[in-house]
């Protein structure tokens, strides 16, 4: 069991963001213990949804992104990438602002500044990145305990009426609290977490018999680990209920909550628990938030890109909208820009849950692991409230919006209804898809692109012609030594090159007559003489330019070489700042083969 767990865990943070805190504020700041219900009911169905993610990454071997990439045509697959991304990005806002807000009720540092400073942990972030899967799961797990640990304080010092709570679990909804409900739907049941757990379950080497097996302990996995959320969650909804709704305040900033903490409880150490637990949240959420964004990137698009440049990304898409709201609208805004991302994240759920729930029921692609008849009616059924509940937000959102508008209401009509329309035709894409016509469908793609019989009829090259650039250091030396062994074992003639690039040669060319000039002639006619004796066809080109990549390019398209042999100088960082770098810029303008020789 202690070997498969881990992925859930990793998994769990999403489920105590700082979007789930302010989810779980409001509602237990405004109705008390209602809510406790969607909030057990959210459990039960992430554990279910979870589940299904992690059988889907065992069985099939492929993350969901990589399932519906493989399943659907390339426009809808790019579309659902399109979604995807976006639920990351609401993701991401939420993390940054609650990040900010910490740093802002730990530090006083100005929630502005608390916003730019966050794309900090973007290094922290790819510096666990290098310590392995096990040390991030013990990272992770490690801050989870201590958000446990804070809000166990904070339930103790509260005194919760335990005997209200049960009118909690009873389920209710109206129009009031139909918004929050699914606010914490939406920062519950993550819908880049269900991405995100079919790709980490296969960081387990599984034999193919051991998948029943695996399959088992990962439920047993995301039974405690989603428990455990639900834990942390129930707390913040009983902690507002408890201090908050008791005493008739509505709270509509978390720093709000943070002030009251102390002269409610009577503690100020009550304030800097909440204060380090949400710094915690934070961090945690923003690491499995990168993790998420590269495996929808890679399994939908086939395309990796750099892990920094991916994670900054993704964070400047969640730092410049945060900053504006900060800017403009102030502590409270950012609390509602807390709330509409957790809004967002559940309207993007249902493009997650049916392809998962589809995939997951296909016999031909789980085998004997595809759900059974009556998993498959609770994972409908799931995927049925998901799907109501989102209709009546919009529906609800529209109204208020329609009413609001005034004079902008044609602009917002024409904004709103065509989007609406593409997304509720991707919808029912999505769902009929597996009766659609197969030349409807399309789908011929697969999510591993390999080249077949790469070692078969190989080419066999000729280096007729081996260009050599030199640069008077002992790189020449390497260089020459594998570009002469080539030569005489083909026959080629090597062409020497060298740039001169002092001031005096990138003034005068030709005619500049120095110290290093004449020294390097010399040098050059002994390696001449050298190869000559030894059997080797060389011919050398001396240039004078400020800038010897350019030449080297131009002389190489002037001569179209079949190799080029290059030393490395084996600097990076500020050196090649500071000096340059040559072998990136002619490799990425000529396409020729690059031998690039590092010496000892």
């Amino acid at each position: 069991m202690f070997a498969f767990a881990g992925p859930a865990y990793l998994v769990s943070v999403g489920y105590m963001d700082p979007g789930n805190w302010a989810t779980d504020l409001e509602g237990g700041a405004r109705f008390g213990y209602q809510l406790l219900w969607v909030l057990v009911v959210s459990n039960l169905m992430a554990i279910l949804l979870q589940t299904l993610s992690a059988r889907l990454g065992i069985v099939t071997r492929r993350d969901l992104a990589q399932a519906c990439q493989e399943a659907y045509p390339k426009p809808v697959s790019f579309l659902l990438w399109v979604l995807c991304e976006i639920a990351i990005a609401a993701c991401d806002l939420a993390e940054v602002l609650g990040a900010a807000i910490a740093l802002n009720l730990l530090f006083h540092i100005p929630v502005l500044t608390g916003v730019i400073l966050t794309a900090a942990d973007t290094l922290l972030v790819l510096w666990f990145s290098h310590l392995g899967i096990r040390v991030i799961e013990s990272f992770i797990l490690s801050l989870i305990a201590v958000i446990a640990g804070c809000f166990l304080i904070e339930i103790f010092w509260a005194g919760p009426a335990w005997s209200q709570m049960g009118s909690g679990l009873i389920p209710r909804l109206d129009s009031k609290n139909l918004y929050i409900a699914i606010g914490i739907l939406g920062a519950t049941v993550m819908p880049h977490n269900l991405y995100l757990h079919s790709a980490l379950v296969q960081t387990r080497r599984i034999r193919e018999e051991e998948r029943r097996a695996a399959c088992h302990f990962n439920l047993i996995d995301s039974v405690i680990a989603l428990n455990g959320a639900l834990l942390v969650n129930a707390a913040i909804l009983i902690l507002a209920a408890s201090v908050f709704f008791r005493h008739g305040i509505i709270v509509t900033e978390i720093q709000q909550a943070h002030q009251l903490l102390t002269p409610m409880l009577g503690t100020t150490a009550a304030s800097i628990l909440f204060g380090i637990a949400l710094l915690c949240s934070g961090q945690s959420s923003t690491m499995t938030g990168t993790m998420a964004g590269q495996i929808v990137m890679e399994g939908f698009l086939q395309f990796r890109m750099r892990p920094w440049l991916r994670r900054l990304l993704t964070r400047m898409a969640a730092i410049i909208p945060a900053a504006i709201t900060v800017y403009f609208w102030g502590e409270h805004g950012t609390y509602q820009l807390i709330l509409l991302s957790q809004v967002i994240l559940s309207l993007q759920l249902p493009f997650a849950v049916i392809p998962l729930v589809q995939f997951t029921s296909d016999r031909r692609r789980m085998g004997a692991f595809a759900n059974r008849a009556w998993l498959k009616i609770l994972a409908w059924t799931c995927t049925a409230m998901i799907l109501g509940l989102n209709i009546a937000l919009v529906w609800q959102t529209l109204g208020d919006w329609m009413s609001g508008a005034s004079a902008h209401r044609l602009t917002l009509e024409l904004v709103l209804f065509p989007s609406l329309i593409g997304i509720f035709v991707l919808l029912l894409w999505i769902i009929f898809d597996p009766i659609l016509p197969s030349w409807l469908r399309s789908a011929t793609h697969v999510s591993v692109h390999l080249p077949e019989a790469v070692a078969v009829d190989l080419p066999r090259p000729a280096y007729r012609k081996i260009l050599v650039p030199l640069d008077h250091t002992a790189r020449d030396r390497d260089a020459i030594s594998h570009a002469a062994a080539i030569a005489r074992a083909q026959g080629s003639r090597l062409y020497l090159l060298h740039v001169e690039e002092g001031v005096t040669s990138q003034m005068y060319g030709p005619l500049a007559s120095t110290v290093e000039v004449e020294a390097g002639r010399e040098y050059f006619n002994q390696i001449e003489e050298s190869l000559r004796r030894d059997g080797v066809d060389v011919e050398l080109v001396v240039r004078h330019s400020r800038t010897p990549k350019r030449e080297i390019v131009e002389y190489a398209q002037y001569l179209n070489p079949d190799l080029i042999v290059m030393g490395a100088h084996g600097h990076k960082g500020l050196k090649d700042l500071i000096f340059g770098t040559t072998i990136n810029a002619v490799r990425h303008k000529l396409k020729v083969p690059l031998l690039v020789v590092r010496g000892n």
